[in-house]
């Protein structure tokens, strides 16, 4: 498995920072179920770890909302890294609009 690690910045409050996130995550479930399976989170403050398997790959980490960023540290499988810039690009992007 090949590491993640984002630091993604934003100048929400913490809570609603949280909510965003954890929108993000069952929103998911609803528009990709077709390509996203087993997607799961479990939450402890502003700390939640997910898992999930996209086309066959299994993919976990853990998201951390703090005041003035959201830290992402994941794992992915080393054939999924091949593509590490274009996943990275994709969360930025999809995480600056969500966090604007």
């Amino acid at each position: 498995m090949a590491s993640l690690e984002m630091n993604i910045p934003h100048n929400l409050p913490p809570e609603e920072a949280l909510k965003r996130i954890k929108n993000l995550l069952s929103g998911t479930k609803r528009e990709h179920g077709d390509q996203v399976a087993n997607l799961k989170e479990n939450w402890n403050g502003h700390t939640g770890d997910f898992s999930f398997s996209a086309r066959g790959f299994d993919i976990s980490g853990t998201l951390t909302v703090t005041p003035s960023a959201i830290e992402l540290r994941g794992k992915i499988p080393f054939a999924v890294s091949l593509f590490k810039g274009k996943i990275t690009k994709m969360i930025n992007e999809k995480a600056t609009e969500l966090l604007a």
